[in-house]
C-alpha cells in the first residue's frame, strides 16, 4: 500500500525507460487508483463491489514490481546496493503516514468507544505500530469465540505489516544474492537471473501454501505473510523481465494482454464475495491481471489504450493518493459504526468516503510529500532514525489510551448484586436468582460493581480444554475429572458443549467420574456436513471428527454421554453437495443429521442426555455492560426465534430416540427475557456462548437434572418449562 516512487534519475532517455522498465510510468499510478477506489467501494458496501478486496492484492503485485525495480536499477546505478539506504527510503515513506492516521484512530476509540473496544483498539495499535497486525488478526480470526467481537480500526493494517515484512526479507535476499554473484558479474551490472530463480521459487512454494493453508484454516491464511508473498514475488518477476529488457513491444499483443488485464480484475471484484476462502487459488485471477497490465504498458512503443487511459490525471492523482486514502478510509468507516452500533446509513457512508478523500489528500499534501522531498530527510541516517521517532510518538498514546480504558472499566461505586430476597423472590435457588434479576431488569436497576468476570476479561472467559483443542489437526485424548475413576462420562459437541466444561468438571469430581471432552469448534453434534466457518465451502474435517468421535465412545463405552450443540452458523451441504442456508432447509437437515447422530451412539453407551442449547441473544452482552449509562434493563433481552427453533429441533429427536433431554433455559431466563446480568455474574461472553463462570454456577442444578447428584423428587430428565414461567 505504501506510495512507492515510479520515477528514475532524469538522465534516463525516454526510449531506455520505456524499454527497459524505467522512467515515469502514470498507469501505475492509475492501477493503483483502482485499486485503492475497489478497496473503499468495497467497504463502503457500494452494490457491484463485492469483491473489491482483491484491491489489495493489486497493491501487493505492484509493490513488488516497484520495489524490485528499484532495487536492481539502483544495483546497476551504484554497482551495488545498500540496505541502509533503501531502509530509509522505505521509512520515509511509509511511517510519518502510518503513524499519523494510527494515533488518530487511537485517540478517536477512546473517545467513542466503549471500554472493551478501546481497549482492543489499543492492543491491536500497538502491533500496527511493530508491523504485525497481520500477526495480531491472524490468530484473532482463528480464534472462533472472538468472531463476533466489533470490527478492529486498525485492521486494514494487516496489509500494511505484510509489505513491511516483504521490505525486510526480500531486500535481504537481494543482498545476499548480489554478494554470492559478485565475481561472475560485471561491473555495473546486477544478477537478475539469480533474482529471477530466487523469486520464482519463493513465488511457488508460497503459493503453494497459500491454497493449502486456505483450505485448512482460511481466516489465518488470509493474513498471513508466507500466504501472501507469492503474490508479492508475481510482481517482482515482472519487475527483473522489465529490467532485462522482456518487454512486449508489439501492439498487436499488448492491447489483447490489457484487456484480459483489465478484465480479470474487474471480473474478480463483481463476482468475487467475503464468503470465499482467501486467498488460495481464486487470487491468482486478480494477481495475474495485474501482473499483465503492468508489463502490457513497459514499452513505451507498444502501450496499449488501457494503460494510456490509467495514465489519464484524475487517476494519476488518486494514484498519489491512494496509500494516505487506504490508510484512512477503514477507521473513518468503522469509528463511525463500532460507536454507533450499526451500520452506516447510505448517507452517513458517502460523508465517511468524502472525508476518506479530502483526508487522504491532505495527508499526501503535507505529511508524505514533505517527508519524501524535503533536504533535512534525505541523509541515510535521518531516515533511518524516522521508525525509532514515531514509536516515541506512537506507543505513549497507545499506552495512555490503554490506561484510560482501563479506568474507565475499572469495577466503581458500590451498587450491590441482585439477590432474590432483595426482590421478594422465594422457592428454587437458582431459578428464584434468575427471576429476581428479570426483576431488577424491569425496575432499571443499576448494574453491580463487582462483576464476575470482570467486565474487562469477558472476552477471555471461555472453557479450558488443555491440550484436546481438537482444531488442531492432532486429536489427544484427555482424561479429566475424577481422573482415578472407572466410571466415565463423555461430552461431545461444539463450542456450546465446550462452555458447560466448569459445571462438568466440578459434577465430576463430586460424583466420582472420569470425563472427556470430544468438542470441536463450529461442527455441530448432529451427523451433518456443514459449511467451513467464514467461507462456507465443503470442511470434510467435521464428518472426519465426528468418525473418530464414534471410534472413541466405542473403546470407552462411557456410563453417560452428553451432546451440547448449536446448529452450523454457515449452513449444510444436502446429499447434490449444495450449501443450503436457508433456515428452513437447514433445520430440516439438521434434524435429520441428530436422527443420525442418536442411532449411532445410542448403542455404545449406557446412558444418553441432549443438553439443549441456551437462548442466543440479539446483541452482545459486552457492548451492552459497557455503555455508557446502562442499566440491567439496557442489558436484558428476549431470545432469538432462531435459537428456540433449534432448541425445539434437538429436543424433537432426542424424544424420537427415547432420550432425555435437559432444558437450560430456566437456568438463564425467566418469563421470555435473559438478563445478561444474573445476581453479579455475566451470564453470556458473547450472544451464543454461555459464559465460563456462569457455567461453573450451574454444576449443582445441572448435576441433579442428570441424575449425578442427591435424589430429587421431580424427573430429572427434564427441567420443567413450566418454572421458567
Amino acid at each position: 500500500m505504501s506510495n512507492d516512487s515510479v520515477t528514475t534519475p532524469r538522465r534516463t532517455s525516454p526510449a531506455r525507460a520505456g524499454a527497459d522498465g524505467r522512467g515515469f510510468r502514470g498507469d501505475i499510478q492509475g492501477l493503483r487508483a483502482i485499486a485503492v477506489l475497489v478497496v473503499i467501494g468495497a467497504h463502503a458496501v457500494v452494490p457491484g463491489l463485492t469483491g473489491g478486496f482483491v484491491g489489495v492484492d493489486i497493491f501487493f503485485v505492484v509493490s513488488g514490481f516497484l520495489i524490485t525495480q528499484l532495487i536492481v536499477t539502483g544495483i546497476r546505478r551504484e554497482n551495488g546496493f545498500s540496505l541502509g539506504g533503501f531502509y530509509a527510503r522505505r521509512a520515509r515513506r511509509i511511517v510519518p503516514a502510518a503513524s499519523l492516521v494510527l494515533v488518530v484512530t487511537v485517540v478517536a476509540s477512546i473517545i467513542y468507544f466503549n471500554f472493551i473496544d478501546a481497549l482492543d483498539a489499543t492492543r491491536d495499535a500497538l502491533w500496527a505500530a511493530f508491523f504485525a497486525a497481520n500477526i495480531r488478526f491472524g490468530t484473532q480470526g482463528v480464534d472462533y469465540f472472538a468472531l463476533e467481537d466489533s470490527a478492529s480500526p486498525l485492521q486494514h493494517y494487516w496489509s500494511l505489516a505484510v509489505e513491511e515484512q516483504f521490505y525486510i526479507v526480500w531486500p535481504l535476499l537481494v543482498a545476499a544474492v548480489v554478494w554470492v554473484t559478485r565475481r561472475r558479474r560485471s561491473p555495473g551490472s546486477a544478477p537478475v537471473g539469480a533474482l529471477l530463480a530466487v523469486a520464482l521459487i519463493g513465488g511457488a512454494v508460497s503459493f503453494g501454501w497459500s491454497v493449502h493453508r486456505t483450505a485448512v484454516e482460511p481466516t489465518a491464511a488470509y493474513f498471513s505473510t508466507l500466504t501472501r508473498a507469492w503474490e508479492l514475488a508475481v510482481g517482482a518477476v515482472v519487475a527483473l523481465l522489465v529490467v532485462a529488457g522482456r518487454t512486449i513491444s508489439r501492439r498487436g499483443l499488448t492491447e489483447p494482454l490489457a484487456l484480459l488485464g483489465l478484465a480479470g480484475i474487474v471480473y474478480s471484484v463483481v463476482t468475487y464475495d467475503e464468503s470465499m476462502a482467501f486467498p488460495g487459488y481464486e487470487a491468482a485471477l486478480p494477481v495475474l491481471s495485474a501482473a499483465a497490465l503492468l508489463i502490457a504498458g513497459a514499452h513505451h512503443r507498444s502501450r496499449p489504450t488501457i494503460s494510456r487511459l490509467l495514465g489519464a490525471p484524475p487517476l494519476r492523482r488518486v494514484g498519489d493518493w491512494s496509500y494516505s486514502l487506504y490508510l484512512w478510509h477503514w477507521p473513518l468507516i468503522v469509528i463511525p459504526q463500532v460507536a454507533l452500533g450499526r451500520t452506516l446509513s447510505p448517507t452517513e457512508t458517502l460523508i465517511a468516503v468524502l472525508l476518506t478523500f479530502q483526508f487522504g489528500y491532505l495527508t499526501y499534501q503535507f505529511v508524505e510529500q514533505p517527508f519524501r522531498t524535503v533536504r533535512f530527510w534525505r541523509p541515510q541516517g535521518r531516515g533511518l532514525v524516522l521508525y525509532p521517532l514515531s514509536l516515541v510518538l506512537v506507543l505513549p498514546v497507545v499506552a495512555g489510551g490503554h490506561v484510560v480504558a482501563e479506568r474507565l472499566g475499572a469495577e466503581r461505586g458500590n451498587d450491590p448484586a441482585v439477590s432474590a430476597s432483595a426482590f421478594g423472590v422465594r422457592g428454587d435457588e437458582v431459578l428464584g436468582l434468575v427471576r429476581a434479576s428479570v426483576i431488577a431488569g424491569r425496575n432499571g436497576t443499576a448494574i453491580p460493581s463487582d462483576l464476575t468476570p470482570d467486565l474487562i476479561n469477558l472476552n477471555d472467559d471461555v472453557a479450558d480444554v488443555g491440550e484436546c483443542n481438537y482444531q488442531a489437526p492432532a486429536r489427544p485424548v484427555c482424561r479429566r475429572g475424577d481422573v482415578t475413576s472407572d466410571k466415565v462420562i463423555v461430552v461431545t459437541g461444539d463450542s456450546h458443549a465446550r462452555a458447560w466444561i466448569p459445571a462438568f468438571e466440578q459434577i465430576a469430581q463430586e460424583a466420582g467420574y472420569a470425563t472427556y471432552y470430544f468438542v470441536k469448534q463450529q461442527c455441530t453434534a448432529a451427523f451433518v456436513d456443514p459449511g467451513r466457518l467464514g467461507s462456507g465451502d465443503p470442511w470434510p474435517e467435521c464428518e472426519q471428527f465426528h468418525d473418530w468421535v464414534v471410534d472413541q465412545v466405542a473403546t470407552l463405552q462411557p456410563e453417560l454421554m452428553v451432546v451440547a450443540t448449536s446448529p452450523p452458523p454457515t449452513g449444510v451441504y444436502d446429499d447434490d453437495g449444495l450449501l443450503l442456508r436457508n433456515n428452513d432447509d437447514v433445520a430440516e437437515n439438521v434434524a435429520v443429521g441428530f436422527d443420525d447422530m442418536f442411532d449411532a451412539y445410542l448403542p455404545l453407551v449406557d446412558r444418553m442426555v441432549l443438553l439443549a442449547d441456551v437462548p442466543r441473544l440479539p446483541e452482545e452482552p459486552g457492548a451492552c455492560l459497557a455503555a455508557k449509562g446502562a442499566d440491567l434493563g439496557d442489558c436484558m433481552f428476549p431470545p432469538t426465534s432462531w435459537s428456540e427453533r433449534n432448541r425445539l429441533i434437538s429436543e424433537d429427536a432426542a424424544e424420537r430416540a427415547g432420550v432425555p433431554a435437559i432444558n437450560p433455559t430456566p437456568w438463564l431466563c425467566a418469563e421470555g427475557l435473559c438478563p445478561v446480568v444474573v445476581g453479579s455474574t455475566i451470564a453470556y461472553r458473547d450472544r451464543g456462548h454461555i459464559s465460563a463462570a456462569r457455567a461453573g454456577e450451574l454444576w449443582i442444578p445441572l448435576g441433579i437434572e442428570l441424575g449425578l447428584l442427591g435424589e430429587p423428587e421431580r424427573p430429572r430428565a427434564r427441567v420443567r418449562a413450566e418454572e421458567s414461567d
